[in-house]
Order: C-alpha cells, then sequence, then structure tokens
C-alpha cells in the first residue's frame, strides 16, 4: 500500500460516523510544542473572519495550493489557524453561540474541510476564543485540535518555518 493511500483510508475509516461518536468526545488539545515542521514545504492559512464567501474562498485556496504538489502530504503541510469569528466554521451547530441565527451550510463547509484532512490539512482552533465565548469544545468537529491560543500558534508556526497566507 503507497503512502497515499494509507491515508485515504486512515481518514476514511476514522471519518466514520459511529466510530467519532464512541472513540471522539471532544478534538484534541495540543501544545506549541508539538507543532513541527515535517514537510519541504509549509504554510498556515490565518481564518479570523466572519465571511462565508471568504472561507469558501480559503478552502479552494488550499484545495489549489495542495493541487501543486500532487496532494501529497509529504511534500507540504497545510494548517489552518481559527480564532474569533473564524471558529464558527468548525462548529457542529450554532446553538448557544453568537452565531446561531446565521444561516450558514455548516454540513458543506463540514465535508469540504474533512476531505482536505485526507491530504494532511490539519485545523487548529483557538482555546482563549472557546473561553470567551463559553463554547463547549465537545461542538467542534472531531478533525480539529485545540491550541492554546490562536494568534500565538501562528507565530509558533511562522517561527518553526511555515509560511502565512490571509484571504482576505
Amino acid at each position: 500500500m503507497d503512502r497515499r493511500t494509507f491515508f485515504k483510508f486512515t481518514a476514511l475509516l476514522g471519518s466514520v460516523p459511529l466510530l467519532n461518536r464512541v472513540v471522539y468526545s471532544a478534538p484534541l488539545k495540543i501544545g506549541f510544542g508539538d507543532i513541527k515542521k515535517e514537510t519541504p514545504i509549509a504554510v498556515v492559512y490565518h481564518c479570523d473572519f466572519p465571511q462565508e464567501a471568504r472561507f469558501e474562498t480559503m478552502l479552494t485556496n488550499i484545495g489549489n495550493h495542495l493541487s501543486v504538489y500532487d496532494n501529497d502530504p509529504f511534500k507540504i503541510k497545510i494548517v489552518v489557524v481559527a480564532h474569533g469569528p473564524g471558529v464558527k466554521f468548525f462548529l457542529k451547530d450554532l446553538s448557544g453561540s453568537p452565531w446561531e441565527n446565521e444561516p450558514i451550510n455548516l454540513s458543506e463547509f463540514e465535508r469540504r474541510e474533512r476531505d482536505l484532512t485526507l491530504y494532511g490539512v490539519e485545523y487548529y482552533i483557538c482555546n482563549i476564543t472557546l473561553g470567551r465565548l463559553k463554547l463547549n469544545p465537545e461542538k467542534l468537529y472531531d478533525f480539529t485540535k485545540i491550541v492554546p491560543s490562536g494568534v500565538g500558534a501562528i507565530g509558533e508556526l511562522q517561527a518553526k518555518g511555515f509560511g502565512y497566507i490571509k484571504v482576505q
């Protein structure tokens, strides 16, 4: 089995809804020491904005970015860091959040985000934002990871050689 097939199989296995309910209760919390640059090219996409169209553009850009490197997670590593209003795109539902009355198609965003995880894309969510907005971490998708601070994670990633991209 080649590496790409292995990653696809592993991601598909982890996406089985029944297994997700049993295995995951809340996303994994990671520290800055867990962040490493392990590929020749590594990029962080900064997501601190509330606009759906802008978020859709970011996901499209990430897909295009991966395609330049043959969608090979051994050639490129992409991390999305979300804080502030950018966190809403990673919630299973918006009830109890500042965005609960917004008509966002969360299931479509989840599908696109999860598809990108097949190619090694990771999503880091700011713990400070979760605390300030009193958001339950269990409302986050199971493929996200919680970092102590969104802006702190961006700084760590840049210090470790990740390029910085923010969709305008």
